[in-house]
């Protein structure tokens, strides 16, 4: 990994990937580090994650993470992260965001639906916020940084100037965002 002085991330990139008003924040919102995961609903990897993220805002009450959509995988995952950013709208996002990504098989429309009457959700309110426009600007804006940093893939998990790509172990996002503090202090 190239380090702060080698290869400091622009603050407009930073704050494109961070802190988009629109854009799901789990853990605390005030943290002194953020760390931000690209991924799918339809990545296998990226669904092995939520433990791993769930525990690190368990063990670390500074830390900041912040959820990019970027449905790469296709239809099936165009439609579930467009519901569940609508879910934010209800103020259910993590459970939405839990239940999507602990579907068996492929995520799609039904199976999205699904997990939204489980889970407590309008359906019909939930449907028309899909369509919003914080909506179309997170899922936008989450494909263009995409592109522009050349991420490989999901999930991508960036924190301070580095990033890393594919599954990661809790050990692995804790030195990550160690490393984030160090950089940044």
């Amino acid at each position: 990994m190239a380090r702060a002085q080698d290869n400091p991330m622009p603050p407009e990139l930073r704050d494109a990937i961070e802190r988009q008003p629109f854009s799901p924040v789990l853990g605390n919102p005030k943290g002194d580090v953020t760390l931000t995961e690209f991924f799918d609903y339809n990545c296998p990897h990226c669904r092995t994650s939520v433990p791993v993220i769930r525990k690190l805002i368990g063990d670390d009450p500074h830390l900041r993470v912040v959820l990019r959509e970027w449905p790469v995988f296709g239809e099936g995952s165009e439609f579930c992260a467009r519901a569940s950013l609508a879910s934010l709208k209800q103020g259910k996002y993590w459970q939405f965001h839990s239940g999507l990504m602990a579907i068996r098989g492929r995520a799609k429309e039904a199976s999205a639906m699904r997990v939204a009457q489980e889970g407590g959700l309008d359906p019909a309110k939930l449907q028309s916020d899909m369509g919003s426009a914080e909506v179309e600007d997170h899922i936008a804006q989450s494909m263009a940084l995409g592109d522009h940093m050349g991420l490989m893939g999901t999930p991508t998990f960036i924190a301070g100037n580095d990033a890393l790509f594919d599954k990661r172990s809790g050990s692995d996002l804790r030195d990550l965002v160690a490393q984030a503090r160090k950089d940044l202090a």
